[in-house]
């Protein structure tokens, strides 16, 4: 009798979420982005009008109506918001100043196995002062990262889509 060489094993199969890493809570974002400030949670769900407006300035599909976020006391938004990096999602808080300009971006959670080098706070620092009326765009005015061009390219995205909310509905 004899034996088969071949040996059939079953694959692995590994979940990219295995790889999951929470940074910050909400809480600890806040203080991060507005240290000392009093926040105010509210929402807002976008109506018809202004979900068309926000897909025009970004020219992308907006997921869903509803937003909460936080008034700050003294002026300023404090966002919490998720983008599919490359097939996972990654959440991340964008602090705005009174005028809509972006204060600061935090990454809250990664659940990625590779791009988590869009934390480095020189790459994030590119989008302090940006408005809607910039294109926050990949290779335009955000710099890519090599290994992690999903993950900049939907993180820029989203923070395009929440500047064009502000303009159009949470000023």
């Amino acid at each position: 009798m004899r034996c088969s060489p071949w040996v059939l094993v079953p694959a692995a199969v590994v979940s990219t979420s295995a790889y999951a890493t929470s940074y910050l809570t909400v809480e600890q974002a806040q203080q991060a982005i507005f240290p000392g400030a009093t926040l105010i949670e509210a929402f807002v769900t976008l109506d018809a009008d202004q979900l068309r407006d926000v897909e025009k300035l970004t020219g992308a599909p907006v997921p869903r109506r509803e937003f909460r976020f936080w008034r700050v006391a003294g002026g300023g938004l404090f966002i919490v918001d998720e983008v599919v990096g490359k097939h996972e999602l990654i959440t991340y808080a964008v602090g705005l100043n009174g005028d809509g300009s972006v204060r600061q971006i935090e990454i809250l959670d990664y659940r990625e196995s590779y791009g988590w080098e869009i934390r480095n706070p020189n790459w994030r620092r590119q989008f302090v002062g940006k408005t809607s009326a910039d294109p926050v765009r990949l290779d335009r005015d955000i710099r890519n990262i090599s290994g992690a061009t999903m993950s900049c390219r939907h993180l820029s995205e989203g923070v395009k889509r929440l500047l064009a909310t502000y303009a159009v509905a949470l000023k």
